[in-house]
């Protein structure tokens, strides 16, 4: 019975670390040592990272179907397009041409794709020598990384403030405990 029981508890013990790992950004990594190009983008990056686990952190089926208005785009549209830019940035930060997200993915499974995005191409930007060899590619145009400062960064993160306050105006506000200029939750 030991010799059975054993091996169980080692395999349950595995599987609950497992589905407790943290996705990334509940609060912001340390700060780079110094300033260079990679490390103020990818900065820029983690403070995005950081606004998007909030403001996506326990969202209800009824945060997600909210739209302000008949015309705009519901909660869950608007995360389906950061998940597109996280997708542009990382694809930039791996030089690679963009490609879409699959499409199928439960809200989780979006969330924890955006975020690893994020995460992967912050990294990836940290420790770059040369910012200037990482293109923004569609198909056979190639952009220059400062599009991606403009573009596919600033506009993930003005739609993370929409999802801050599409959540607010449906009646769920994002945790007051959570501190934006320091990247850190209060306990």
């Amino acid at each position: 019975m030991k010799a059975v029981f054993t091996p169980m508890l080692f395999l349950f013990a595995a599987i609950t670390t497992n589905s407790q790992t943290k996705l990334p950004y509940y609060e912001i990594p340390k700060e780079a040592q110094e300033f260079t190009a990679g490390s103020v983008i990818s900065r820029m990056i983690d403070g995005l990272g950081f606004r998007y686990y909030w403001s996506t952190e326990g969202l209800t089926k009824k945060d997600l179907q909210y739209k302000p208005s008949k015309e705009a785009k519901t909660s869950e549209e608007t995360i389906d397009h950061i998940l597109n830019l996280s997708q542009v940035i990382k694809n930039a930060a791996l030089k690679v041409p963009y490609k879409e997200p699959e499409s199928g993915m439960s809200f989780e499974q979006k969330r924890e794709a955006t975020l690893e995005n994020l995460k992967l191409a912050s990294d990836i930007f940290r420790k770059s020598e040369d910012v200037s060899q990482h293109k923004i590619i569609f198909g056979d145009k190639e952009h220059p990384l400062w599009n991606a400062i403009n573009g596919p960064i600033a506009d993930a993160i003005w739609h993370t403030g929409q999802l801050a306050s599409f959540r607010r105006a449906s009646g769920n506000p994002i945790n007051s405990k959570i501190n934006h200029f320091t990247g850190t939750v209060r306990q």
